[in-house]
């Protein structure tokens, strides 16, 4: 089917004024300081170019400009367009344009747009140059030992670095505009004879479907358009990342990226809770200390859920608690409820968090121990809460804070404050029945058709021995069936080569035998 039968378009006229008006009147370059109309006489024909000042590398214009300036009043025949397109054009990227809505998304987009007059065509030049600034190590993702790069906010740099890590010629990246107004550069990227191809289909028509008019906020809008009917479910889909080493391994796991332009952050889909736990840092170090701290991890991702209402629960019904373990409970009461005191500390902890979040960075310090040393001390010495309150809610914070993805650890929060009321208002019936309820709705979840609480739910044992266990290199020879990958093998078995055995010399006796029978003859 046609461009022209796809979508309302008009076609460009062979007048170059006609051109001119139509665009000027839509872009209205007269009102916009940073759109460039630059018109000039080549071979004694009227040309035309388009650009916006900002996105433009102007030593590569002027090369242009002048080259063109130099040609004789000749050189551009009948067939200006395919003469200019083709010889007088000696740019990398170079492309035709026959349609007005084109010309007019190219100029926005960046590359300069030349309308030549008597041709229906125009040229894009890409002379483009991006605000961008240099790749440094993400905050949210750092390592002891690693590369310190990371990806930016300019989605052709992104894809770079990508490219440099996967030189696989399998490697897909794909791209796409989304928003009839923001126009915005979204490009899917995954390896072909690896990833499930239902999966990227899926993802494509996804993207595709979404009819709105700006994303503003990139990544994030993106996540909430392409997974309908979990707006206000709290816990990921898909995972986040900024770092190029993390988001090649998912690659070759056969996981599809999205990267969108204007965001540092690069979504990879699908995603199930167990994918949020991992760390660049465990794949870093041996295999031995790489278990120790995913381990370690596991068990405070754990406590940051379970060990404030657990507290609060024995600390309510003391009779539950064995005789070796009633030293658990306040020692001494205060005037204000235990229940409260938690209510209280967890908002505490997040009035902090968004106060220094909001705070530059040369004062975060002060604030965080102003938090601690005077609020929270001075609260236990007036008698408003109890030691032991603080201490646990802050072993939770800690907990929440060593989370690898930040979107979980706000999930986990919300999952700990439902559970903290659940068991003031209803003790231990309460926590039972929430807990219950939270693990089997997790249960229920899927990522892109991957059950979220994979390798658990269904039970995978190879699967639950690679989250569980940080897998030596040597030993990670397949990739994980429940992404259905094209290719399941990670490491090809090495072929033994034949190699022939050396010509024996014959024994002496038999060529004894053999010289008896030539001297009989």
């Amino acid at each position: 089917m046609s461009q022209s039968a796809t979508r309302d378009v008009t076609r460009l006229s062979k007048k170059l004024d006609e051109n001119m008006s139509m665009i000027d009147s839509q872009l209205a370059i007269d009102k916009s300081f940073d759109l460039i109309k630059r018109k000039f006489v080549v071979g004694e024909r009227n040309i035309a170019f388009y650009y916006v000042d900002t996105f433009n590398k102007n030593s590569v214009t002027a090369l242009i400009q002048h080259h063109l300036g130099q040609l004789s009043p000749d050189a551009l025949s009948a067939n200006a367009f395919e003469e200019m397109l083709y010889h007088d054009l000696n740019f990398a990227e170079v492309d035709k344009i026959e349609y007005l809505e084109d010309v007019i998304r190219k100029v926005l987009s960046g590359p300069m747009v030349m309308l030549i007059d008597g041709s229906e065509k125009a040229i894009s030049v890409d002379v483009r140059t991006y605000p961008a600034r240099s790749p440094q190590e993400p905050d949210l993702e750092k390592v002891i030992r690693g590369p310190r790069d990371g990806f930016v906010e300019t989605l052709p740099f992104n894809a770079e670095l990508i490219r440099r890590r996967l030189r696989d010629p399998n490697l897909r990246v794909e791209y796409m505009m989304l928003g009839y107004r923001s126009k915005m550069d979204v490009a899917v990227s995954y390896i072909e004879d690896i990833a499930n191809p239902e999966l990227v289909e899926s993802v494509k028509k996804r993207l595709k479907e979404i009819n709105i008019d700006g994303l503003p906020m990139a990544e994030v809008a993106i996540k909430e358009l392409i997974t309908p009917g979990t707006h206000w479910n709290p816990y990921p889909k898909i995972r986040y990342t900024e770092r190029p080493d993390v988001a090649t391994s998912h690659l070759l796991d056969g996981h599809v990226l999205i990267m969108v332009d204007t965001s540092p952050s690069v979504i990879i889909l699908p995603a199930t809770f167990f994918h949020h736990v991992q760390h660049a840092e465990e794949y870093r170090e041996s295999p031995s200390i790489g278990v120790y701290l995913r381990w370690i991890r596991i068990l405070g991702i754990f406590l940051s859920i379970f060990l404030v209402p657990a507290w609060l629960m024995f600390a309510m019904n003391p009779e539950l608690l064995p005789p070796v373990l009633d030293f658990i409970g306040p020692k001494k009461s205060v005037s204000v409820p235990i229940f409260i005191q938690f209510i209280l500390a967890e908002l505490a902890v997040d009035l902090v968090r968004m106060s220094t979040i909001h705070t530059p960075s040369a004062l975060a310090t002060a604030l965080g121990i102003i938090a601690t040393l005077l609020i929270g001390e001075m609260a236990v010495n007036v008698g408003l809460f109890n030691a032991e309150v603080i201490m646990y809610t802050a072993a939770a914070a800690i907990g929440q804070f060593l989370t690898p993805s930040w979107e979980l650890s706000m999930a986990n929060r919300i999952t700990r404050f439902i559970l903290l009321l659940a068991v003031g208002f209803f003790g231990l019936p309460g926590f039972i029945i929430v807990s219950v309820t939270f693990i089997i709705w997790l249960a229920f979840n899927k990522s892109f058709g991957v059950p979220y609480l994979w390798p658990f739910v269904p039970f995978d044992l190879t699967g639950i021995h690679s989250v569980l266990i940080r897998t030596p290199v040597a030993q990670n020879n397949t990739r994980f069936s429940v992404l259905k990958p094209r290719d399941n093998d990670r490491q090809r078995k090495k072929r033994k080569v034949k190699v022939p055995s050396p010509a024996r010399k014959p024994e002496a006796s038999k060529i004894n035998s053999r010289r008896k029978r030539l001297r009989r003859r």
